[in-house]
């Protein structure tokens, strides 16, 4: 199974994988089974946008739209970020 996604594939946090705000860290935090991961910001408007329903190549022109930033740049570096998750089962896809 590749990794990569195509612009067309609809990225999803699986069920027992949610992104939450941490009081104690004062972070937001993407939860799974048996662990946290503090998230940036850069992290927190990447998987706010993944929801099932978005496409990712929809995800890419938000985020270049939202940031001023060249579309390219934002989906080599979206595609590393979630290819990172995916690996892990943290975020799954629909066709």
């Amino acid at each position: 199974m590749t990794m990569v996604f195509s612009a067309s594939d609809r990225p999803y946090l699986p069920r027992g994988v949610r992104i939450q705000r941490d009081a104690v860290r004062d972070r937001t935090v993407l939860m799974a089974p048996e662990k946290v991961i503090e998230l940036d910001d850069i992290g927190v408007a990447i998987l706010s946008r993944v929801d099932g329903q978005a496409r990712f190549g929809d995800i890419i022109a938000d985020l270049a739209a939202t940031f001023g930033a060249p579309a390219e740049t934002i989906e080599k570096d979206v595609q590393q970020f979630l290819q990172t998750l995916r690996g892990r089962q943290y975020v799954m896809v629909k066709p």
